[in-house]
C-alpha cells in the first residue's frame, strides 16, 4: 500500500475532522454551561439551590466520558454518579462509579449495571436533579430483562436479530419490549426527580425513542410491531421460546406497554440531543475542504445492507471521474448512518469492514478510473462488530488483479476483517468513547 501513502494519509485526515467533530467533551460545552448556582442546559436554566442533590447517571459508550466533563462542569455541587459503558470504554472519575459491560451482546456485568442504576433513580426524590447521559451501545450494555426472560434467551434474541439483519430500529423495539429499563421505564422509576438528559445520538432522524431504546423517553412503537419484526424476518422458530411467549402475552394484553407521550412520568424530564451523525459528516467535510476537496454530502440517512451501499458510492465516484457529478474533481462523496449486513457466511468482520471490501471489489470494476479513488468507512465508536477495527479503506489495488477473487470470496464469507488485514487496510482508531454511528468517504482525484 506504500503506492497509495498519500491516499491513506488523507482519508485518516478525514477520520480525524469527523471524530473530532463529535467528542463528548465539545459536544457537551457547546450544550451545557454553568454560572455559579444556575446550570443552563441548551438554554433551559436550573438553579442549583432549588435542589437537595445533583446526580450524574449514564449508559452507553460515551457515558464515561461525558461524565467526566459534566463532574468538571459541576465541580463540588454534584453529589454522585454512575455510568455504564461498553468495556474499554471507561474512565477513573471523581464523584462517578464506572461500571462496565458487554457489546453488543448483553452480559451479567450489564444486568448488574442496569440493577444498579435502576436502584439509584429509585432513590432519586422530588428535590434531584438528574442528568441522565445517553449514548449508543446503551441498549446492549444495561439489560433489565423481564422476570420472564432470562439474560441468556435476551443474548440469544440480540445475536438472532443481529444476524438477520434487522435495522437498529427494530432491534431496539424488541428489546425495549424486554426490558424494564428501556421504552421510558427509567423515566418511571426516576419520577418525580427532575430529569435533564443529555444524549449523543446513534439513530438516523436522531429519534429519541430509538436512542439507547428511549429509558427517559416516550415510546411509540408496540408488542404488535414486535411480532411484526419476528414476522418479517421468520425468527418466531428461531428465537428463544420465553420471548416469542412475551411478545405474545404483550399482543393479547396480558403484559404492560412501553411508556406512551402523555405519561404523568414524563412530566419533569427534557430530553437534549448534543451531538449526532450530521456533526461527524460536517467535521469530515470540514477535513475534506482543507484538503483541497469539494465535499459533497450525498447521503444522511445511510440505511441496508453495507455492501450495497458501498457499490453505490463507487458508482457514483466513477461517475464523477467522466464529468457527471455536481462538481469538478478533487471531490469528497460523504455520506453517514447506519448500515446491516446479514450474515451468510462464517467469517470475521463488521458493517464498515464489509462496506470497505464491498467498495474495493467495485473499484475494480471501474478500469483505469479506479486509479483516482480511494474510500473509508468509519464506526465512530471505534469499533465495528466482534472486532478491533473500526472500519476499512480501500485503494485502487485492494482488491484487483490477483486479490479479485480472494476479496470475493471474502466478501460472501462476511470475512472482510481477513482479507483487509492481510491487504494493510484495516481502520482502527482504538475506543473513541463517543458513538455517532458510520461515516463514509469517497476521495476522487483530478485526472
Amino acid at each position: 500500500m506504500t503506492a497509495y501513502a498519500d491516499k491513506k494519509a488523507r482519508l485518516l485526515r478525514i477520520v480525524d475532522g469527523a471524530l473530532q467533530a463529535v467528542a463528548p467533551d465539545p459536544a457537551l460545552r457547546a450544550a451545557v454551561k454553568r454560572e455559579g448556582n444556575i446550570l443552563a442546559v441548551d438554554g433551559r436554566e436550573y438553579d442549583l439551590n432549588d435542589y437537595d442533590r445533583v446526580l450524574l447517571l449514564g449508559a452507553g459508550k460515551a457515558s464515561a466520558a461525558m461524565a467526566a466533563t459534566m463532574e468538571d462542569i459541576l465541580g463540588d455541587r454534584l453529589h454522585s454518579g454512575l455510568v455504564a459503558t461498553k468495556y474499554g470504554h471507561g474512565l477513573s472519575l471523581g464523584r462517578t462509579v464506572v461500571m462496565e459491560s458487554g457489546h453488543p451482546v448483553p452480559d451479567e456485568a450489564g444486568v448488574r449495571a442496569a440493577h444498579a442504576l435502576l436502584e439509584r433513580a429509585a432513590d432519586a426524590g422530588e428535590r434531584d436533579l438528574v442528568l441522565f447521559l445517553l449514548s449508543g451501545g446503551a441498549s446492549a450494555l444495561v439489560p433489565s430483562p423481564l422476570s420472564s426472560v432470562s439474560l441468556a434467551d435476551k443474548q440469544e434474541a440480540t445475536r438472532r436479530l443481529l444476524e438477520c439483519g434487522a435495522a437498529i430500529g427494530e432491534i431496539n423495539a424488541i428489546r425495549k419490549h424486554l426490558s424494564r429499563f428501556k421504552g421510558g421505564h427509567l423515566a418511571e422509576t426516576l419520577a418525580p426527580a427532575t430529569v435533564a438528559t443529555l444524549i449523543i445520538s446513534d439513530v438516523v432522524g436522531d429519534r429519541l425513542d430509538v436512542i439507547g431504546s428511549g429509558p427517559t423517553a416516550p415510546d411509540d412503537s408496540t408488542f404488535p410491531e414486535c411480532q411484526a419484526i419476528l414476522d418479517k424476518y421468520r425468527l418466531c422458530h428461531r428465537m428463544p421460546d420465553s420471548v416469542v411467549r412475551a411478545v405474545a402475552d404483550g399482543c393479547a394484553g396480558r403484559a404492560s406497554e412501553t411508556r406512551k407521550a402523555g405519561d404523568p412520568c414524563f412530566a419533569r424530564v427534557r430530553n437534549t440531543i448534543v451531538a449526532g451523525n450530521a456533526m461527524a459528516v460536517d467535521g469530515a467535510a470540514v477535513a475534506a475542504r482543507d484538503l483541497g476537496y469539494t465535499p459533497v454530502v450525498v447521503d444522511l440517512a445511510m440505511e441496508g445492507e453495507a455492501r450495497d451501499q458501498a457499490s453505490r458510492l463507487i458508482q457514483l465516484a466513477g461517475k464523477y471521474t467522466l464529468g457527471g457529478g455536481k462538481a469538478e474533481p478533487p471531490v469528497c462523496l460523504l455520506a453517514g448512518g447506519e448500515t446491516t449486513v446479514t450474515i451468510k457466511g462464517s467469517g470475521k468482520g463488521g458493517r464498515n469492514q464489509e462496506w470497505a471490501l464491498a467498495a474495493a471489489l467495485e473499484m475494480a470494476s471501474l478500469g483505469s478510473a479506479r486509479e483516482r479513488i480511494s474510500a473509508m468507512s468509519l464506526g465512530t465508536d471505534g469499533t465495528d462488530g466482534p472486532t478491533d477495527a473500526a472500519g476499512g479503506m480501500a485503494f485502487p489495488d485492494t482488491a484487483c488483479g490477483e486479490r479479485s477473487e480472494a476479496a470475493g470470496r471474502a466478501l460472501a464469507d462476511n470475512d472482510a476483517y481477513n482479507f483487509l488485514s492481510g491487504a494493510g487496510t484495516l481502520l482502527k482508531t482504538g475506543p473513541t468513547r463517543t458513538n455517532v454511528m458510520d461515516v463514509a468517504a469517497v476521495l476522487v482525484d483530478p485526472a
